[in-house]
């Protein structure tokens, strides 16, 4: 029986644990699970940071060179089993704690199997940012899409950590409008279903916004369409797509991703707790509804936005749009010569 063809998608929006006590998953859980559920690309947006995309990128380095090793000694194995059968060495890993937040997390190196990915090519990371902004409700999704605008991303997040206190990041709509050329921009606005009463004055200003960022960067920017799970995603994504059309902003898909599997939803509440001081009897409609924001496969997100396949082809190509990547990054040693000296 032929498999099902899969349906080609990139995740354009994760939360790693690196967005402290938000995200439920460590980057490489995040990027491994990509590879298992075949994404053509995955994109690593914490909060008003870049922390998780190291060891994200360490991570696909090593399930590449796994990968590498699991086809070499299966064709061994083919050639007469050297090197590479029953008896052979197998690829292994084990599980080692995360001194920064003492979770475990696998390590490949030799204790229990690797995980099995799929015969096709692997992910690509994309290395981006969620900016969220002091003066503005609508978050931006920063994926740079060259050295230069990776390299004024990093400058934006730097000004924003060194005008606010210790572990904060204050960054303004007038930031963003200097420092972001160059990058692909994907808003990700309050939600249009919110009662009229119950939006404040700061959330009627963000078709204000779009339209200012779409005219200051054309043919970057984008709306964001994230599900929220809660039995309204179909005219949710209906009400974006109407804004996007009178934002003149193409729709794309985002799946708000927190945790790489459902497993992980226990440990998000538990982290809602922490970051809002209650416990978890009292935690009330501030616990997930469900575990579904997970890392989905393509094809469980064109069913989310059947009427919207558009939005999904948007991923990939903003995904090919995004040609940095951290291999690309060279220590420069700084000049010590002066006044001429040799």
């Amino acid at each position: 029986m032929t498999p099902p063809r899969p349906h080609p998608y990139a995740e354009l929006c994760v939360t790693s644990n690196f967005t402290f006590l938000t995200g439920a998953s460590h980057p490489e859980e995040l990027v491994t699970r990509a590879a298992e559920l075949g994404l053509a690309a995955i994109a690593i947006t914490d909060r008003n940071s870049l922390a998780g995309v190291v060891r994200a990128y360490s991570a696909l380095k090593e399930v590449t060179r796994l990968r590498a090793e699991a086809q070499a000694m299966a064709g061994g194995a083919q050639d007469g089993g050297q090197g590479g059968g029953p008896a052979g060495p197998r690829i292994r890993s084990q599980h080692v704690t995360d001194h920064s937040s003492r979770q475990t997390v696998a390590h490949f190196t030799g204790a229990t199997p690797a995980p099995s990915l799929p015969d096709q090519p692997l992910p690509k990371l994309i290395a981006g940012a969620r900016l969220v902004l002091t003066d503005s409700p609508v978050e931006w999704l920063a994926l740079p899409t060259d050295l230069a605008a990776w390299s004024r991303l990093t400058r934006l997040l730097s000004l924003g950590k060194r005008r606010a206190p210790k572990g904060e990041c204050h960054l303004t709509r007038a930031d963003l409008l200097d420092w972001g050329a160059g990058m692909i921009l994907i808003a990700l606005p309050p939600d249009p279903l919110q009662d009229d009463a119950a939006k404040t004055a700061a959330t009627k200003t963000a078709p204000a916004d779009l339209r200012r960022l779409a005219q200051c960067f054309p043919g970057q920017c984008f709306l964001g369409a994230a599900p929220r799970y809660d039995g309204l995603d179909r005219d949710r994504c209906d009400a974006l797509a109407v804004l996007a059309q009178a934002m003149n902003l193409p729709m794309v898909a985002a799946g708000d991703v927190l945790m790489h599997r459902s497993a992980r939803r226990p440990l998000a509440d538990v982290l809602t707790c922490l970051r809002e001081g209650c416990t978890i009897d009292s935690i009330g409609t501030r616990r997930l509804a469900n575990g579904e924001h997970r890392l989905k496969s393509g094809a469980e997100m064109a069913r989310l936005f059947s009427r919207h396949p558009a939005a999904l082809r948007r991923t990939l190509e903003i995904a090919d749009r995004c040609a940095f990547q951290l291999s690309d990054l060279r220590y420069q040693y700084p000049d010590e010569a002066q006044n001429g000296e040799p």
